[in-house]
This record gives structure tokens, sequence and C-alpha cells, in this order.
């Protein structure tokens, strides 16, 4: 369990559309740009070692601005391609609120976030208590049909509640808005909830789209 005094006031904040990271889920990521490696060799020399992960989004004016909610994670491994690029997971830690944006010198971008709010994403696994599996997978099975995708079936119907929405909603094929939505679902229920909504809707469209063909 991690205490909101062991988590820092300021975190090296990576805008990255579409890419969530939730509690206690782990998030790969590739590094290349000048501006994350810096931000990667100055993250690692600190005790926490976290990066704050947040969607960028286009305001009406055209300007780009950062959603509110993000998530910080642990950098827990890393390595060096060949090619100068890294290759980082990021452990999950807590969702944090951005406050004010950290004037300086780093090519990247700094904030003060508060974790105030999020206590469960540092308490122990969240459960779903009216979690219908049997409906749920059949749901998926017809998701995973549509979009001719294949996993491996065992695996995802022998995972927790929380591994395995967390990770759908990871890894399924969203628009940064709804994966936002998913990252903002205050527990672990209304996170499936927003998630079967999501594949409905996928499925409903890919049926309109079909008809209309």
């Amino acid at each position: 369990m991690v205490h909101i005094v062991d988590l820092p006031d300021i975190i090296p904040v990576f805008p990255l559309p579409g890419a969530l990271l939730l509690p206690r889920a782990r998030l790969p990521l590739h590094l290349f740009e000048p501006r994350y490696l810096a931000m990667l060799d100055d993250t690692l020399k600190t005790s926490h070692r976290m990066i704050g992960m947040v969607q960028p989004y286009d305001k009406p004016n055209g300007e780009t601005a950062l959603q509110s909610i993000g998530c910080a994670g642990r950098i827990t491994q890393f390595s060096e391609t060949e090619d100068g690029r890294y290759m980082i997971t990021l452990s999950g830690i807590s969702r944090y609120r951005l406050r004010d944006e950290v004037s300086g010198f780093t090519p990247y971008r700094r904030f003060e976030v508060e974790w105030s709010g999020f206590d469960r994403d540092r308490g122990p696994t969240d459960h779903d208590t009216g979690f219908d599996r049997d409906m749920f997978f059949d749901l998926l099975g017809r998701y995973f049909s549509a979009r001719s995708l294949d996993t491996d079936w065992n695996s995802l119907r022998d995972a927790e509640d929380e591994l395995l929405i967390n990770s759908l909603s990871m890894l399924l094929s969203f628009e940064p808005e709804d994966k936002q939505a998913l990252l903002e679902a205050p527990s672990l229920t209304t996170r499936r909830e927003t998630l079967v909504t999501l594949i409905e809707y996928a499925l409903r469209s890919g049926e309109e789209k079909g008809r209309m063909q």
C-alpha cells in the first residue's frame, strides 16, 4: 500500500493520446524523442521514479490542453534498444489531479499534482461484486469476432476481476475521450459498466455501418 505522504508533489507528465494507465496495472512504452529521453534520465535519478500519464485534447480554438486527471506510474523496467530508444514499463500507482505547471529548464512538462480523492487506488485490489462474467464474456466474444481479434481466452477467464477489466480498458481500441471516462470511473464496478457500454456502442456502430454498405 502506498501512502499519500510517500507521493511527490511535483511529477513529470507525459501527454500521450489514447494511452491509458490504471492503478495496479502495467503500461509498456517506447521512448525515443529527446525530451522524453531526458525525462526518463531525470526520473531514474529520483527516489519515486514516477511519471504521470495524461490525455491531451484539442480545444475549440485549436489549442491543445491536458485533461485534469491522469494516472502516475513507477518505472519498474527499462532497457535500451540498439537504435537508442528505451523500452520502459510503468506500474500504475495512483490517479492524480493536475494543478499548476512548474516552469523551468526541462524540455518536458512538470506539474504540481494533488493525490487526494484517490485513496482506493493506493489500497488493496478492487473487486466487482455484481460482475456477471458469463454475460460479459459473451459480449466480449462478439466484439472480438466482429473485429477479427484473437486472444488467449483461458487466461482471460482465469484473470481476477480487476486485472481483467483494467487490462481490457487499457488495451481495447477506444477514442481518447472514452479512455478518459474509463480512467475517471470512481470504482471497478463503474469502470466495468463504462467498458460494457463502450463495447455495446462499438458493436451497434459496426452493425449500422454494415447495413449502410
